[in-house]
């Protein structure tokens, strides 16, 4: 039996690193400002690791500062 672990829609991974990366950012950012995450340094870290994007201590530190500030 297969399954279905990665995105099947046409162009789902046309976008850069970056540009996914900018994206994460204000998706976590918009969920901690509405209140729809308790932790957002949690779920920027999980959402990385689901994108398969993997950064540097301080390049994660500094997405965190923009995701809280």
């Amino acid at each position: 039996m297969s399954t279905q672990d990665s995105p099947i829609e046409a162009g789902h991974d046309d976008a850069s690193d970056e540009a996914r990366l900018i994206g994460l950012v204000q998706q976590v950012r918009a969920d901690h400002l509405l209140g729809g995450t308790t932790d957002p340094v949690l779920m920027l870290r999980t959402r990385l690791r689901d994108a398969g994007i993997e950064l540097d201590d301080s390049h994660f530190d500094a997405l965190v500062a923009q995701v809280t500030n």
